[in-house]
């Protein structure tokens, strides 16, 4: 993953972010969700979200209207101009289970967690 400043918000022109962490989903499949929306208008990404059958979106659906919330209540801003401006998933704990096998053999499950950020701003 790449490292991101602080002073991203400045170049984005972010009003607002939601974080939503321990999510007991594979990175990799919450990312397909989220590659949905980033650059979209709230209105469409809402409905993509409502519409996709991906058990990630269900999480991002809520994740993207506590954004919307916290920039009407925290930012005062206008819900109509807000854009989803970036959007990421990174890797949250792995839980390790043990599952047997043959021959008194054990193979290791790992149970991937994430942490969605969606960020909006105004174009």
């Amino acid at each position: 993953m790449t490292k991101r400043s602080n002073n991203s918000a400045e170049k984005t022109g972010e009003v607002t972010r939601a974080t939503l962490k321990q999510v007991r989903m594979s990175p990799r499949k919450a990312r397909l969700v989220i590659d949905l929306i980033r650059g979209k208008q709230v209105e469409p990404a809402l409905q993509i979200l409502r519409f996709s059958t991906k058990k990630a979106a269900k999480f991002a659906h809520k994740l993207l209207e506590s954004a919307i919330a916290n920039a009407r209540e925290h930012a005062r801003a206008d819900v109509d101009n807000l854009w989803v401006t970036e959007g990421w998933v990174d890797e949250g704990q792995t839980l390790k289970r043990f599952m047997p096998a043959a021959h008194g053999r054990a193979t290791p499950i790992r149970k991937r967690s994430s942490h969605m950020t969606i960020v909006l701003g105004e174009k």
